[in-house]
């Protein structure tokens, strides 16, 4: 990891051809082989505890940017879309949220934003999405470290081995939980589909 850290650092600085020499990676193919894969999970490990036109359970998580995210803070101003991803450094994670940093203006017309959360640290998180990009992604990327796992416990998408559930939620101005999908894990949830149910909201 320590490796793979600084080829980042050199990866920022000098070029992708640089940092991947230095981690001994022959190519961007070869990094990708890097990511770890925990090999077929179960679809679904967990117990909803939220359900559609409900209000959303509140929360607070630190961000990789250094400040406090609240779902509060959205009120009134912005619908949100909620995703939970399983782990940093996985192989279907580490394809997700790539795929919403290049929709940015999707979100924006639909006058959302999303908040991602994992159950990793900061410094993971902070090392994973500058993986994704040099200035990593543009949503914030929050840590749902310690207590570990609460908010997803609240919304019931906690897995049994710490880990949570792909999971996307849709919470509308004011509050309210309009759609969820909790997802086979070992699979990417279609953009496509999110964008219709956000057009749902307009």
């Amino acid at each position: 990891m320590r490796r793979l850290s600084l080829a980042l650092v050199v990866v920022l600085t000098t070029g992708l051809a640089s940092g991947l020499a230095l981690a001994g990676f022959a190519s961007a193919t070869d990094l990708k082989k890097s990511i770890y894969s925990p090999g077929q999970l179960k679809p679904k490990d967990s117990q909803l505890k939220v359900k559609v036109g409900q209000k959303a359970p509140d929360f607070e998580l630190p961000a990789v940017k250094g400040d406090q995210v609240s779902l509060s803070q959205y009120r009134g101003k912005k619908n949100v879309v909620i995703s939970f991803v399983p782990a940093a450094w996985t192989p279907v994670c580490s394809d997700q949220w790539p795929g919403y940093n290049l929709a940015q203006g999707l979100f924006a017309q639909r006058d959302a934003v999303l908040l991602g959360i994992t159950v990793d640290n900061i410094p993971t998180l902070h090392a994973w999405t500058l993986a994704m990009g040099k200035s990593g992604v543009w949503f914030p990327v929050l840590a749902d470290f310690y207590p570990h796992g609460a908010v997803a416990q609240k919304y019931g998408v906690l897995r049994s081995d710490g880990t949570t559930e792909r999971a996307l939620f849709i919470i509308d101005q004011q509050g309210i939980i309009r759609y969820i999908d909790v997802h086979d894990i070992n699979q990417r949830p279609e953009l496509g589909k999110l964008m219709a149910e956000l057009d749902k909201l307009k």
